[in-house]
């Protein structure tokens, strides 16, 4: 068991809190991704730490590269995997943490071209993943220089993955939520619209619903837009009678 000298431990116990506290924070998808890949790579001081979740829409899943800190063009570029490629693939299908000392040693890591051109040298992944041992992607650090990463380090990314992995699902939870509460508002506006047109031109229901649509494409505006415009105009105009 390594031994941690306690001002390192109060370090990484800081470090804990201060990624816990940020990625708790009530933000969009998009950013939380990017303030948990730049909080841990100041907390863990190295050069660059990636994000990489799976897309299980996709067949066969793939695992894509969805936020970084780094700013090189050659890292930042569209980069997506199958599962069974690369160290990615490797630590999200094992659902383990991997260290690699060299990657341009490692068979198993793919992207040596890339390494080269950037300067990188040992890395550290980790699997981002829920209490029910489902692996949602993988969060990646390494450094430009050699580096033998601590059991210490290891145990503070694999928390700091796990709480990342609760705070994405929270969030793309929250957003589907959103979508359907913003879906059924649509169908209650639209249908609230449809019944005043009825009532105000007497045609039958799937004739106000036409009209509905041929509005929203002659004006280029959407059907909820349209049926907005509806309402207000029918509450001005009980408003001034």
């Amino acid at each position: 068991m390594e031994k941690t000298d306690p001002t390192s431990y109060d370090k990484y116990i800081k470090a804990l809190m201060d990624i816990s506290r940020a990625i708790t924070s009530d933000l969009f998808l998009e950013d939380l991704l990017k303030l948990i890949v730049m909080v841990t790579a100041k907390v863990m001081s190295v050069d660059i730490c990636s994000l990489w979740l799976i897309n299980e829409a996709e067949t066969p899943p793939k695992i894509r590269l969805e936020a970084t800190q780094a700013i090189n063009p050659e890292y930042i570029k569209d980069r997506s995997l199958d599962l069974n490629e690369g160290v990615v693939g490797y630590v999200a299908t094992r659902k383990k943490p991997h260290v690699i000392q060299n990657v341009l040693k490692s068979k198993r890591f793919k992207e040596k071209e890339m390494a080269r051109k950037l300067g990188l040298v040992s890395m550290v992944g980790v699997p981002l993943q829920l209490k029910n041992e489902k692996v949602i992607g993988v969060l990646n650090c390494f450094t430009s220089h050699p580096h033998q990463f601590s059991e210490t380090e290891v145990n503070l990314l694999v928390t700091v993955a796990n709480q990342a992995a609760v705070a994405i699902l929270n969030t793309e939870l929250m957003v589907q939520k959103k979508i359907i509460q913003e879906e059924l508002e649509t169908r209650k506006l639209i249908e609230k619209a449809k019944e005043l047109i009825m009532l105000r031109n007497s045609i039958p229901a799937d004739q106000a619903y036409r009209w509905l649509q041929q509005r929203s494409m002659n004006s280029r505006k959407s059907m909820r837009q349209v049926a907005e415009a509806i309402i207000l105009s029918d509450e001005l105009y009980h408003a001034k009678s």
